[in-house]
């Protein structure tokens, strides 16, 4: 993790394209917590090392012989943690964002994407159904939406992404990281109201309509 300004920006930093496996994933999970208890950082910058946001897990190791549930039990850890951290998250697709990279793409607040970026599920092409990494595409998109990629097997480009709503914005590589904070610079407006805001807002996702005013109204009445 490294900050710039009011910015943590905590880098995806695997073998080949940046494949996760779990002491990778430990230290993307590591870093990401330090950024959100950092008290001068106000939002976080989620990237690829080199030209790579994230190729997904490293299958090659698995088919090695290595144990594929602490892969996806990492996975799952952090899939779960970015949407209660107390900071906006973006992920500036510095490259392509495949399968679990795709997932993060997909579980973050913003994302701004590079324009010859590909992003989402590519598992199908190769047999495999993305058990793990389907659901925040499904939960972001839709079922219908997320289904064009997963069932296909074909990644959204970039421009695709944008129009599913999977990203923010398009854009050269070299304006990503003034997009990011463009993104982030806005959410900060919010100020001390973000930690408790933020992870509302997916947590009122997951609710009927009826059962999240409830629980807004709860919580409302908890504040005075």
């Amino acid at each position: 993790m490294t900050t710039n300004g009011n910015f943590s920006r905590v880098e995806i930093d695997g073998p080949g394209r940046n494949l996760l496996n779990p002491e990778v994933m430990a230290k993307l999970e590591a870093d990401l917590q330090a950024a959100a208890a950092d008290p001068v950082t106000t939002g976080i910058i989620l990237t690829g090392a080199g030209d790579v946001f994230c190729g997904g897990l490293d299958v090659p190791a698995i088919k090695a012989g290595a144990d594929p549930l602490p892969f996806y039990s990492a996975l799952v850890s952090i899939l779960k943690l970015i949407p209660t951290l107390p900071k906006p998250v973006v992920s500036l697709v510095n490259g392509d964002a495949v399968a679990s990279g795709g997932a993060f793409v997909a579980v973050s607040d913003y994302a701004v994407a590079a324009s010859d970026a590909l992003i989402g599920s590519y598992e199908v092409s190769v047999g495999v159904w993305p058990i793990v990494a389907q659901v925040p595409l499904i939960k972001r998109l839709g079922a219908r939406a997320a289904i064009q990629n997963i069932a296909s097997g074909e990644p959204f480009t970039a421009e695709q992404a944008r129009a599913v709503g999977l990203v923010n914005a398009v854009a050269g590589s070299e304006q990503l990281e003034a997009l990011a904070g463009e993104w982030l610079t806005k959410a900060a407006r919010a100020g001390a109201t973000m930690a408790a805001g933020r992870p509302s807002v997916y947590e009122l996702e997951q609710l009927s309509l009826d059962d999240a005013l409830d629980e807004a109204f709860k919580r409302l009445a908890q504040a005075y």
